[in-house]
């Protein structure tokens, strides 16, 4: 089975699990929690999902709902109130205990605020994504403040990491975040603990956020290439 087929199949069986009628939902970033976003908006349209209210994590997020007629809403409105019941997107990568690696899309900051405010979070992922540890091999985005470059990756190198600037593909020079700020993709020389580098990183000055989701575990929707999408609680 192909990579998308996974994606799918992972989406879709996240949706059918979790998204009820009247629910406010947030939706996340990327190519995998798009396939659910598609999926939303299909099963509205069939009229089998009725009265959805979604905040979305980014400009992309909201454009999909768009085009879907997702009411979309912010998480300060009177109808979220600030709390959502469910949260889908996908991540990076994922271990055993369910701790994620999120930000290559880089919509890190609204994707853990939104992840953090969910009385469910939902990660949808296909099979390449399970991992045995985090930060060695795919870099955890670290959000900054473009003043704070040179001092939070000085920073990162006291943790053990490398942070570089994340560059873009189809504008020269980096990539600037929504929330007018830069991406440093850091590895590390070795192991981490995830739920202690998450709060490290997160108090360096500069720093907004990094994509280390450890504080609330998630319900993974993992698919196989057999065809089968294994639920980890």
């Amino acid at each position: 089975m192909e990579q998308s087929e996974m994606k799918e199949n992972a989406g879709k069986a996240a949706v059918d699990a979790l998204i009820k009628d009247g629910m406010k939902v947030g939706l996340g970033t990327g190519s995998t929690a798009i396939v659910a976003v598609r999926y939303i908006g299909l099963l509205m349209e069939q009229g089998k999902l009725k009265n959805i209210s979604a905040v979305t994590t980014s400009l992309q997020t909201e454009m999909e709902c768009e085009r879907w007629n997702i009411p979309v809403y912010s998480l300060n409105s009177r109808r979220i109130d600030g709390s959502l019941d469910v949260a889908v997107d996908g991540a990076d990568q994922v271990d055993g205990r369910g701790f994620c690696v999120k930000g290559g899309g880089g919509a890190l900051l609204m994707e853990k605020i939104v992840a953090y405010s969910a009385k469910i979070f939902a990660v949808v992922v296909d099979e390449t994504k399970l991992v045995e540890r985090l930060g060695l091999t795919f870099p955890i985005a670290v959000e900054a403040a473009t003043e704070a470059r040179v001092s939070v990756s000085k920073a990162l190198e006291r943790l053990q990491g490398r942070g570089v600037v994340r560059l873009a593909v189809r504008k020269a020079g980096p990539v600037i975040t929504e929330h007018g700020a830069i991406i440093l993709d850091t590895l590390f020389q070795q192991p981490i603990e995830p739920s202690v580098m998450e709060d490290e990183i997160n108090h360096i000055p500069g720093v907004m956020e990094n994509g280390l989701f450890t504080k609330i575990r998630p319900r993974v929707f993992a698919a196989r290439s057999d065809g089968t999408v294994e639920e980890r609680e």
